[in-house]
């Protein structure tokens, strides 16, 4: 099949190029020449695990296209996905410019059918927008060509969203005519050998779908911090009612890690737009999820309050900072509560020295050259004249440490672990104090 792919960031890439890995011929457009430069010769604008190996490899076979060429892209695909940003507003609402200028588009340039796929995570009601822009440009050209609009919502982890595509738990095609549902069920067979993994809803429930996904995940992650904050006022262990809690099948495992917050590009954005869909388009207010994000912004400033519990004055003080990301396996510092925490440093008078394996070019980005933070070349770097050592992040290669070197090169033997990493008495056991997280 022939597709386009509106929009090169993270959803539209990984997209694109796995839709090319199973025989398509897949333009993807930006309008953002530098990303399609490093596109073109070989790079990625984002680091995600497996990526680049799959772009060089589809571009080499010639099904994986890039351009700036807004009417090459309209008529290159008969699907033609939209996957640009919906960045928050400043109320919290999503920012549909993106998706409804793309969509605009395709009605100025279409001259055949063609089936519109939202992507992009958008608010219930945004597929009778873009039906609504195209019909629109249609008219001023005075055609009448056919289309159809669906809402095709991704479930992309980042750090594992090639697996994800590849091997999806499930595909919400959101669609009312049978033709588009049809060539969306041709597109996806590929993915789904196994069993059925296609589900096919009317377009507001798709839509809707994808915002309770991530805001249930999202509740799951702020009720576990607020259980450890307990837990450790209590005396308990979060870790042993992890286990306990988690042994419930109704329950599960998933997402029962507490922690210094949860960040990036998706619950953080999600959780305030569904708020706010729900407190404009129907007078709700969705009272559990402003206590998740209640939670979760003052989850970001836990570990601050144990470092001054423990050092009192920073002022002068210098730490070591294990993780910037706000997950492994991706240099995405969007909402990272390390952001959080540094900013709380510099604001008591702190100083920080930081690593991390891919998101320090990020780093340095969002903070320019900001003379209170230097960067690390590797974790044990980072600790030369620090007084203590912060862990943000769970990158793989902090899970076993030198304890003892650990101990050795800082100012004074303390860890303050966001991640729960470590087994507290094995960290104890070796003269470093340690602490952690509702344990």
């Amino acid at each position: 099949m022939k597709i386009t792919v509106v929009g090169t960031g993270y959803v539209g890439l990984v997209s694109g190029t796995c839709l090319a890995e199973v025989g398509n011929d897949v333009l993807c457009l930006d309008v953002d020449p530098e990303k399609i430069r490093i596109l073109e010769e070989g790079g990625i604008p984002i680091y995600e695990p497996g990526l680049q190996e799959m772009v060089r490899r589809n571009v080499a076979a010639g099904r994986l296209h890039f351009t700036t060429d807004v009417e090459k892209a309209v008529q290159h695909g008969t699907v033609q996905f939209i996957a640009v940003g919906t960045p928050p507003d400043e109320d919290g609402s999503a920012d549909l410019q993106y998706v409804l200028g793309a969509a605009r588009n395709i009605g100025r340039l279409m001259t055949d059918y063609k089936v519109v796929v939202d992507k992009s995570t958008v608010p219930v009601g945004t597929g009778a927008k873009v039906h609504a822009a195209i019909a629109d440009e249609l008219a001023k050209r005075g055609v009448n060509t056919p289309y159809s609009v669906v809402s095709n919502p991704e479930f992309l982890k980042e750090g594992a969203a090639v697996e994800d595509f590849m091997r999806p738990d499930r595909i919400v095609v959101g669609a009312e005519d049978e033709q588009a549902i049809h060539l969306m069920r041709a597109l996806y067979a590929p993915f789904q050998r196994n069993h059925e993994r296609l589900i096919v809803t009317d377009i507001k429930s798709a839509e809707l779908t994808k915002y309770a996904a991530n805001a249930m995940l999202a509740t799951r992650i702020s009720f576990m911090n607020e259980l450890a904050n307990l837990a450790e006022v209590l005396g308990a262990d979060i870790e042993m009612v992890r286990q306990g809690i988690g042994s419930d099948p109704r329950i599960g495992y998933h997402f029962l890690y507490p922690g210094c917050g949860y960040g990036g590009s998706c619950f953080p954005k999600d959780v305030k737009a569904l708020i706010k869909t729900a407190q404009d388009d129907a007078d709700i207010t969705l009272k559990v999820l402003t206590a998740v994000e209640e939670a979760n912004d003052a989850q970001k400033h836990v570990l601050t309050g144990k470092i001054k519990q423990k050092f009192g004055d920073l002022k002068g003080k210098h730490f070591a900072l294990w993780g910037l990301a706000f997950k492994p396996n991706t240099d995405d510092m969007r909402e990272a509560p390390s952001r959080e925490l540094i900013a709380d440093l510099f604001a008591a008078g702190a100083t920080v020295s930081a690593y991390d394996p891919v998101a320090m070019h990020e780093t340095q980005r969002i903070f320019g050259d900001e003379a209170r933070l230097n960067y690390a070349d590797s974790p044990m770097g980072a600790l030369e004249g620090a007084d203590a050592l912060v862990i943000a992040t769970e990158w793989k290669e902090f899970r076993s440490p030198d304890f003892e070197a650990i101990k050795a090169t800082l100012k004074h033997p303390v860890i303050f672990d966001g991640r729960n990493l470590y087994d507290p008495k094995f960290v104890r056991g070796t003269g470093i104090e340690y602490f952690a997280i509702g344990r």
